[in-house]
């Protein structure tokens, strides 16, 4: 952005010389009132183009960056897309990983308490046939 308003405030110290210039050869030239009004309608005719590319080459860099801004604007998207996908699945297995603790958990806890039944059971008609 910085360029641009520099650009900007250049042209129009550039118009302002250019004006400041036609009125002092207008008023120092020695040629006649014909001669200097063709030469004023050639120098503004000449600062109207020099204008005119000023304005075209601001378009085209406003573009540039407004393509480059989408660009970036996109690739950013993306990654961010993949890095979500890539979490989600990082979510999944990780879940998957968990439920089958947790139904591991179960089994050795079912089994356990089946084993500390049969101990008990063992237990007691032990006692019951002492």
């Amino acid at each position: 952005m910085a360029d641009n308003d520099s650009n900007v405030s250049g042209l129009g110290w550039f118009l302002a010389g250019l004006g400041i210039g036609a009125l002092a050869g207008v008023l120092y030239a020695p040629k006649s009132g014909k001669e200097t009004r063709e030469d004023l309608a050639a120098s503004a005719r000449d600062a109207r183009e020099k204008a005119n590319q000023y304005v075209d080459q601001g378009k085209e860099q406003v573009g540039q960056y407004a393509d480059k801004g989408r660009e970036y604007y996109e690739k950013g998207r993306t990654q961010w897309s993949e890095y979500v996908d890539k979490g989600k699945d990082y979510l999944h297995e990780q879940q998957s990983k968990v439920v089958a603790a947790v139904d591991a958990g179960k089994q050795a806890f079912g089994k356990a308490t089946e084993e500390t039944g049969d101990q008990i059971s063992d237990a007691g008609q032990q006692i019951q046939n002492s």
